[in-house]
């Protein structure tokens, strides 16, 4: 089977990445600055709160309301993972990373101009409270023909369809510049924009549900994020000294019941924006035991491979390993490698301890986001 083919149907076949790497929030009702409440979430769950959808941010609306009235809370912020650094990257408004580039001559600009757009075939920055015609995704491509400022487009797709248009290949940027050509138009917004935020988890979410003017004062005194508690959840820029309660998240490892090599299970778990498990301390170790022993396998991959050339285990990561959990007689630097690569994996039963396998043998696998 052709392999592109192969991994689409193991893809519909196993999950949605929405339904695999879910989060778990945690309301906190605790009042802290952004760095105390930081340390918190690291030491009790996985970070402060990253959002990488509004399915997120209506789950953690929701476990807001759980803890307190909301009707009484209307102007209380909470803190969530995402604060201004002083280094500016572009993002799509869908989340996805920015690789493909399609700038027209001397474009973009150095900054002032956060926004993008599509004019006469290529993209030019823009200022974002600038008025255009503007792209949104659905099962197609919906040209909306009224203009709005960005960040009021941004909401309209989300709000009636699913994101402003993502431009992320050749082939796409073509679809886009055929509805510009039929619609007589030659400027209109698509979902590229760009912002010194960055996510505690070090995620590379570019989701942002600011509220209307927001952020204000970035960079400035006000470089931590909140969301109000007013039951919509936007956000707004505030200064981190701030006392606020939080919302942790917290990052589960999840198990495949599907047999793969040891490199199959990894491009997996990356085309899914996850990786295979790293596990740095005993507390990992005690999460991926406990979904490991629900496996079809008797052992399971972690994100653990053998290097012949200097004779050392290390994870996918790129980190050596330091915390050990191996089985007897496993784990040596001296691995058979003249017949076969050897990676690491765990055991579904018993103690669960790790053995070395042929990188060719087929497990189920584990995939995880950053569990420390």
């Amino acid at each position: 089977m052709d392999q592109t083919l192969y991994f689409m149907l193991l893809l519909i076949a196993l999950c949605s990445v929405s339904e695999c790497v879910q989060r778990q929030y945690h309301f906190i009702n605790e009042e802290k600055n952004w760095t105390e409440a930081q340390r918190y979430c690291r030491e009790k769950y996985t970070d402060l709160a990253t959002v990488d959808n509004m399915n997120d941010m209506n789950e953690i609306n929701n476990v807001i309301k759980l803890k307190e009235n909301v009707n009484t809370q209307n102007y209380k912020l909470v803190w969530i993972g995402l604060e201004w650094r002083s280094d500016y990257k572009w993002h799509w408004s869908s989340g996805e990373p920015a690789l493909y580039r399609n700038w027209a001559a001397g474009q973009p600009h150095a900054n002032g101009q956060e926004c993008a757009m599509k004019k006469n075939g290529q993209w030019h920055d823009a200022k974002c409270n600038n008025s255009l015609f503007f792209i949104c995704t659905n099962t197609g491509l919906i040209f909306v023909n009224q203009t709005m400022e960005w960040r009021d487009a941004q909401s309209y797709c989300r709000q009636n369809h699913i994101d402003l248009v993502s431009v992320r290949n050749q082939n796409e940027n073509q679809q886009v510049e055929k509805i510009l050509n039929d619609s007589h138009i030659s400027d209109v917004w698509i979902g590229l924009f760009r912002d010194s935020w960055q996510w505690s988890d070090q995620s590379d979410s570019s989701f942002r549900y600011w509220y209307r003017n927001e952020p204000s004062h970035a960079g400035r005194g006000e470089n931590c994020a909140g969301i109000k508690h007013d039951g919509e959840g936007q956000w707004h820029d505030i200064s981190c000294s701030s006392l606020k309660s939080f919302v942790c998240h917290e990052d589960k490892p999840i198990l495949f019941k599907e047999n793969l090599t040891w490199s199959e299970a990894l491009r997996y778990c990356r085309q899914n924006r996850m990786d295979l498990v790293v596990v740095r301390s005993e507390k990992i170790q005690g999460r991926v035991m406990n979904v490991a022993k629900n496996a079809s396998t008797a052992e399971v991959w972690l994100g653990l491979r053998h290097s012949c050339t200097v004779g050392i285990w290390f994870w996918v990561s790129g980190e050596t390993v330091c915390y050990q959990n191996w089985a007897p007689g496993n784990g040596t630097s001296e691995e058979d490698c003249e017949h076969a690569v050897r990676s690491g994996a765990v055991q579904s039963g018993g103690d669960q301890r790790w053995i070395s396998r042929r990188e060719t043998d087929k497990l189920n696998f584990i995939c995880s986001r950053n569990l420390e």
